[in-house]
């Protein structure tokens, strides 16, 4: 049996690639929708993608189970289970809808779902038996269900797709699922998680790519509940001190419902010259991503163009400032060449943004201008109307400037309402470092707010010895 795990540091993403080398056959669980890498695996070990799945309904990414059935006519599976409400949409009427028990053979390798609820009520994961090696599983591909010393939240539903109190019966799913699935497998079964550190979809996930059976159920942080059969200390702890859920988690869980729309071959981006971009620009037909770290971007950057800083997290902050379903200008990024531009549009396709059109090498010709921003010792006498610490509601908590206002970064542009009007002043904003600050504060200028950046953030603020408050008052 072949096993590869392809890792997302952007998303903090797993998908993996399991091949059958005797049959020549191969199925990919929970892929993303940029197909190169399970491509390539196949061609190099002589193996068919004949099969393709996903655990769950995902909300931190777009699913690319469509876009790999129609590239490698492999037959697609999906979940049958959790109700009408979660019932796959029309755009998988080809999908073979999965039961609890349903098993998938590709010669000697077993895969079997396994209905584990509790981050979503039709979760699965697949046992997988290697029937060369053994007639049991060996190992288990548990997506958003037990991760390695974490298990998914079950508060996404709420947070993001608009959903009102459902965390506490996913909560109590969570520990049916651990009591009557995953604790009766044996502890050499080794785990296989769809998320990493990293990945908002839980509070402490682990950066160690697997686990065991034996290992979570002895020394997870939710062993001592499930051994003491105390489910409401479970249901508490589980539901307390969660991270922010990125607004476009909801766009993501309705489109992977529906089903994603099939890219197919992507068009050649466009190589732009400055006086084309100006143009363009000055029409309003495009928006401007200025790709590079918001130190460059501060001294100076195109004017109501958005920061989202290098690859390494472009799908990530890209999510954060661009809504696809509100906006159609396509993007122009700036990217040093064309394979740099292509590798970024990759990461932007994986939260459904397939509008990027272009890109140009330099900011040579185009106008600039230089973001407001204030120092720490200058925001005393400069007058505004709000402090947006763009943070984490646990770092908000850990402590603030007096007086700010919290609505993290992923979230922002969908609660405009929490903030002042655009008329009525300036507003401050910071996150820890810049980084994110800078990639919210883009977004708020291009949407009309007069915003000034705290120069050097909180890091900043706290360097030079001012004032903080700890706790979670005046948060959103």
């Amino acid at each position: 049996m072949l096993l590869e795990r392809i890792y997302d540091e952007d998303l903090a993403q797993a998908s993996y690639f399991i091949g059958c080398q005797a049959k020549g056959e191969a199925i990919v669980v929970d892929p993303r929708r940029d197909l190169d890498v399970y491509l390539d695996l196949a061609t190099a070990h002589g193996m068919r993608i004949v099969a393709v799945t996903e655990t769950h309904i995902h909300a931190d990414y777009l699913s690319g189970t469509r876009e790999l059935g129609a590239a490698t006519g492999a037959q697609m599976y999906v979940s049958d289970e959790g109700g009408p409400d979660w019932t796959y949409g029309s755009d998988f009427d080809g999908a073979v809808r999965m039961k609890h028990g349903h098993r998938i053979r590709l010669g000697n390798i077993t895969v079997e779902a396994s209905h584990t609820p509790g981050h979503t009520p039709e979760h699965l994961s697949f046992l997988i038996t290697d029937g060369a090696q053994a007639d049991e599983p060996g190992f288990i591909l548990t997506g958003d269900f037990v991760f390695v010393g974490d298990l998914g939240r079950p508060d996404l539903l709420d947070e993001a797709a608009g959903f009102i109190d459902t965390r506490f019966q996913g909560a109590r799913d969570l520990f049916a699922s651990l009591k009557h699935r995953f604790l009766t497998l044996p502890d050499y079964v080794q785990v296989l998680p769809a998320h990493g550190s990293g990945s908002a979809c839980g509070k402490a996930l682990g950066a160690i790519p697997s686990s065991t059976v034996g290992y979570e159920r002895n020394f997870s942080w939710w062993g001592e509940y499930l051994r003491n059969d105390d489910e409401q200390g479970f249901v508490d702890e589980l539901l307390s001190g969660q991270p922010d859920a990125h607004a476009y988690f909801g766009r993501m869980k309705m489109e992977n419902k529906v089903g994603p729309s099939v890219i197919g071959e992507a068009p050649e981006l466009v190589e732009y010259t400055a006086e084309r971009l100006t143009t363009e620009l000055a029409a309003d037909e495009v928006i401007f991503v200025d790709t590079r770290h918001n130190s460059q971007v501060h001294a100076g950057t195109v004017e109501r163009s958005l920061n989202i800083p290098g690859i390494d997290k472009a799908a990530s902050y890209g999510a954060w400032v661009y809504d696809p379903l509100l906006e159609q200008r396509p993007l122009v990024l700036l990217a040093e060449d064309r394979e740099q531009a292509e590798e970024m549009r990759d990461h932007l396709i994986r939260v459904g943004i397939d509008t990027v059109r272009g890109y140009i090498p330099s900011l040579d010709g185009l106008d600039l201008v230089k973001p407001k921003l204030v120092r720490p010792d200058e925001l005393d006498g400069l007058e505004h109307v709000m402090l947006l610490d763009v943070r984490n509601k646990t770092e908000y908590a850990e402590g603030h400037l007096p007086g700010a206002r919290q609505v993290s970064g992923g979230r922002v542009l969908w609660n405009l309402d929490l903030l002042p009007s655009k008329e009525a002043g300036t507003i401050v904003t910071y996150c820890q470092s810049g980084v994110r600050n800078s990639v919210a504060a883009s977004a708020l200028r291009r949407a009309g707010y007069d915003i000034t950046e705290l120069d050097g953030s909180y890091t900043a603020w706290t360097a030079a010895g001012k004032p903080t408050e700890a706790g979670t008052l005046a948060t959103a």
